[in-house]
């Protein structure tokens, strides 16, 4: 059963007491979801969420606004890069859907017209939220190394941060954490200074905590 408040990865599919193993998730399961939701097939697993809170949309949503200009029309910056919103990338069984994701041009000059992607990004961009942060910090993390994506942040609006990781040898470096409204250039769009306080909703409108 899907949760109604915020994001929920506790619907994952559970196996019921006496009925044996559960079968790993197909693609198919995705398909039959309702709209108002957002699948992925993580290790064989269906996770399902709704769809993000005010603090997480903005944020996902004004950090892509603010690469756009400079990183793929080349507008006050280098360009060479597509950037998508919520691409659904699908690695073998695996079938993820990160909040951001870019591509070299070189490696992908044009978007294909299928609704998913099988090229792993060279950046994926993940917006946490409580109960989504640990399969997003572990899980995630570890299918996207495998993949050899070359770059990930973590953006947690909550606590207004930035983490920014490079993949070597197979592990991911840890190059920086920043908070609040400081300026950063952050690899792999370091041509841009971003500051970090545009991603943030106010504190007069931030959800509170308990």
């Amino acid at each position: 059963m899907l949760g109604t408040e915020g994001w929920d990865v506790g619907a994952e599919r559970s196996e019921a007491v006496g009925e044996g193993p559960k079968r790993p998730a197909t693609y198919e399961d995705l398909l039959a979801l309702p709209e108002h939701v957002v699948g992925q097939i993580i290790d064989g697993e269906l996770v399902v969420m709704p769809r993000p809170a005010n603090p997480h949309a903005i944020a996902n949503s004004r950090l892509q606004g603010e690469l756009y200009g400079p990183f793929e029309r080349g507008r006050g910056g280098p360009g060479g890069w597509q950037l998508v919103v919520e691409p659904e990338l699908h690695f073998g069984r695996d079938v993820l859907v990160p909040d951001l994701a870019g591509w070299r041009r070189e490696r992908l000059p044009e978007v294909p017209p299928e609704p998913y992607f099988t090229l792993a990004p060279d950046w994926v961009c993940e917006v946490l939220s409580p109960s989504t942060e640990v399969v997003d910090r572990v899980k995630k993390k570890r299918i996207y190394a495998r993949e050899g994506v070359e770059h990930i942040w973590l953006v947690n609006p909550n606590a207004r941060t930035l983490e920014v990781f490079r993949l070597s040898g197979g592990q991911w470096v840890e190059l920086g954490t920043y908070s609040g409204d400081e300026r950063v250039r952050a690899e792999p769009f370091e041509a841009l200074e971003l500051e970090l306080g545009v991603l943030w909703l106010s504190p007069e409108q931030s959800p509170k905590t308990p």
